[in-house]
């Protein structure tokens, strides 16, 4: 696959995750992340495995954030056999305390695999932009 059906292919795995963030739906984002993957966030540290990837970023995160949205047009994406790597830029609201909410832009980079005829990622690494890169 080349690099167009990489970016292809990139495109619609972040689109169902971006839904799933947005849905606050862990169950439906499970069946595209592997029992066994390695997850760093903007929560959480290193985390192993799917269920301390749901304790410890997801239910940390999705629930205090709005309009989580991939930047698709900024995609970037290789593939080599039965692995896929995505790089992409992301935006989100955060909320505060008084429920005001904030811009909260970041970056990310998954690893997928082929699992039961699914792409499903084994690591990913999802950080937000340092304030001086915000612009």
């Amino acid at each position: 696959m080349g690099g167009d059906a990489a970016v292809a292919t990139a495109r619609e795995w972040l689109a169902e995750m971006q839904g799933y963030v947005r849905a606050i739906d862990y169950d439906g984002a499970r069946a595209i992340f592997r029992e066994d993957v390695v997850g760093f966030g903007t929560y959480g540290g290193v985390l192993d495995g799917l269920d301390a990837l749901v304790a410890g970023q997801w239910s940390n995160v999705w629930p205090t954030i709005r309009d989580f949205t991939f930047r698709l047009d900024e995609v970037r994406a290789g593939r080599d056999g039965e692995l896929l790597w995505i790089a992409c830029p992301w935006d989100s609201l955060g909320t505060g305390p008084d429920g005001a909410t904030f811009a909260r832009p970041g970056r990310m980079t998954v690893i997928l695999t082929r699992d039961g005829g699914r792409w499903r990622a084994a690591h990913t690494h999802f950080s937000l932009y340092p304030p001086t890169a915000r612009g």
